[in-house]
């Protein structure tokens, strides 16, 4: 497991101990966490994804190495952004730190036996992203479409394709927290609380 906070990663390692799984190492940045897993070869591998170096990029690179290694993000986030990027990343599995820590245990099993770790809410915006986004056509002379600049635009549509925060990012030489200030003023403008809402006005007439 890898989280940048010791007192978290103490947490977290007494809940798994004793719910009888082995905690085979610890890291505290993205780096040290693809370096462990590579040495390791867990059954998963539990990340923040705030931590430095960045979660998700981890993430990333361990899926591709390890095809076989589950990864489970644990995160205070709660945000659409870091949710869907983590799931693209490789993730099995997107819990809260303010889960049980006694679930824990019976989450990650759950994960090796082919479920998917996810509080039920998180599941709901799982289910309307993928209802959303390449079936729906936006529509530019809608009534949400008409608030939303150029660029707003070019961001929420390439989203709708299916693409990472990322991925928006290099296509449109623009930084990754730009696009999610984009993505925030749309949100705002649209006066909704997810992409996934934002997707159905945009493809509305």
């Amino acid at each position: 497991m890898a989280d940048d906070h010791a007192h978290i990663r103490a947490r977290i390692r007494q809940a798994l101990e004793e719910g009888n799984c082995e905690v085979c190492a610890e890291g505290a940045s993205a780096p040290e966490a693809v370096r462990l897993a590579l040495e390791h070869r867990p059954d998963v591998v539990l990340l923040d994804i705030h931590m430095p170096g960045s979660g998700i990029q981890a993430a990333v690179q361990i899926s591709r190495a390890l095809p076989q290694t589950a990864i489970v993000m644990l995160t205070q986030s709660k945000e659409d952004d870091d949710l869907f990027d983590s799931l693209r990343a490789g993730a099995s599995g997107y819990l809260l730190k303010d889960t049980d820590p006694a679930n824990l245990p019976g989450a990650l099993r759950g994960v090796l036996a082919g479920e998917a770790a996810m509080p039920a809410g998180l599941v709901a915006r799982v289910l309307e992203e993928f209802r959303a986004p390449s079936r729906r056509r936006f529509v530019r002379r809608s009534a949400a479409a008409s608030k939303l600049s150029a660029r707003e635009w070019e961001v929420m549509e390439l989203l709708a394709q299916g693409l990472s925060t990322e991925d928006v990012a290099g296509r449109l030489f623009l930084s990754p927290s730009t696009v999610r200030v984009h993505v925030s003023t749309v949100l705002r403008k649209l006066r909704v609380k997810d992409r996934a809402s934002a997707f159905r006005l945009l493809s509305e007439e």
